[in-house]
């Protein structure tokens, strides 16, 4: 089959992108920017080429999220290595990235709770290398990949512990702790839609939604340093349950921020 036979005869009704997920299934095989395939419609591919395609197609005409298949996913401009074992970094969550290098910071000392692929501790630990970050996952396995991701992209000012947020970490305090947790209830008929059932449950699912915040919230008055910043991304619903979550347990300079959607999706606040 040739490239423009395989882009108009191909079907993915379950995916929101079909055009640009062929086009991505396509440059895989292809071994060939999307670019190529632009410039090369009438191109026919080879037997094996179309056997490849043909697997991949199949993978995701299965449901099975396009980041998944090829393994890897864009965030800050950077390219990371992803399996089923990581959360997919999503682009809203580049705003807490944004948000925190907005700190007036030329030494700091900055926790990353639940960093799955490692993302947002790359992203920053690029961006600030004068920093030292600490990065913790509940998993294992997702310390595997965020420590594979922070060697090939030569991001060196970062350690990896494995725990349960705030308690993996030494025994020191923070100028910044981030987290992008869990915040959707275990019930929400969201998790049995789409790429999302995919993805690990523990990245996820937090009881009602706020479990893993709240005892984010409560274990970082602890160890963040006095005037240090807690960012948190949350759902599109929560904005207000959370600030009042951490003027319960004595934040200040509480702040909610919207994304490019207009929709609350992070909130900062500071240690008294």
């Amino acid at each position: 089959m040739r490239i423009n036979e395989i882009l108009t005869t191909k079907k993915l009704p379950q995916s929101t992108t079909p055009r640009l997920d062929l086009e991505l299934l396509l440059a895989e095989v292809l071994h060939k920017p999307r670019s190529f395939i632009y410039a090369n419609s009438e191109l026919e591919l080879a037997r094996a080429q179309e056997t490849a395609f043909q697997l991949l197609y199949e993978r995701r005409l299965s449901g099975e999220p396009i980041a998944y298949i090829l393994g890897k996913k864009e965030f800050w401009s950077l390219e990371l290595t992803i399996n089923e074992k990581v959360l997919i970094p999503r682009p809203e969550t580049e705003l807490l990235v944004e948000l925190v290098l907005q700190l007036d910071y030329h030494h700091a000392d900055m926790a990353d709770l639940g960093t799955g692929s490692g993302a947002i501790a790359i992203a920053i630990a690029k961006k600030q290398p004068n920093w030292h970050i600490t990065a913790t996952d509940i998993s294992e396995d997702a310390l595997q990949i965020a420590r594979c991701n922070a060697q090939k992209l030569g991001a060196q000012n970062i350690e990896f512990y494995c725990g349960d947020w705030c308690e993996a970490l030494p025994n020191k305090k923070y100028d910044v702790i981030i987290s992008n947790p869990p915040y959707i209830a275990n019930n929400d008929p969201h998790l049995r839609q789409g790429d999302i059932t995919f993805e690990p449950k523990i990245a996820l699912e937090s009881g009602d939604g706020l479990d893993a915040i709240r005892k984010i919230i409560n274990q970082a008055k602890g160890k963040l340093k006095a005037g240090g910043l807690i960012a948190l991304e949350h759902g599109y619903d929560q904005s207000e349950a959370i600030q009042e979550l951490l003027q319960k347990n004595n934040y200040k300079d509480i702040v909610p921020y919207k994304d490019l959607a207009n929709i609350y999706r992070a909130i900062t606040a500071s240690q008294n």
